[in-house]
């Protein structure tokens, strides 16, 4: 793979970082960008999570989804200890450049639980208590 190279987000005017092709990520203030990753093919959503410089460096260069664990504190590679990698077709960015729509192929279940996606329940906007969660079924 080739290296690849990011432009510093201060670097760049606004007017280029919305309209222009240099590619300069707008992390947080925690140095975190949000990804959403959709199915390549039905767009359905998959995972939201989130990426540091690190992680979308690795995702770049190997074709693999790498995240940032917020809760653990590290870099962590979608599927490395199930085997159900999320292999990357497409990333787009948004307009700021803060987030990315990260378009990949499952080699299996998406979520901790099993589940394809973690987006495997409805809140019920009818409920007014705590049970407002229904199993989706696709």
């Amino acid at each position: 793979m080739r290296s690849r190279v990011t432009v510093n987000a201060n670097s760049i005017s606004k007017v280029e970082r919305e309209s222009g092709s240099v590619f300069a990520p707008k992390f947080d203030s925690g140095g975190l960008l949000t990804a959403v990753v959709v199915d390549a093919e039905s767009n359905e959503v998959l995972v939201v999570a989130f990426m540091n410089a690190e992680a979308l460096a690795k995702t770049r260069e190997s074709g693999r989804v790498h995240f940032w664990s917020r809760s653990r504190g590290e870099l962590w590679l979608k599927g490395e200890t199930s085997g159900n990698y999320l292999n990357v077709e497409e990333i787009l960015v948004d307009c700021d450049q803060d987030a990315l729509v990260i378009r990949a192929k499952a080699d299996g279940p998406t979520c901790h639980t099993g589940a394809r996606s973690c987006f495997y329940r409805r809140l019920d906007p009818e409920a007014d208590d705590e049970r407002a969660l229904s199993p989706i079924s696709r």
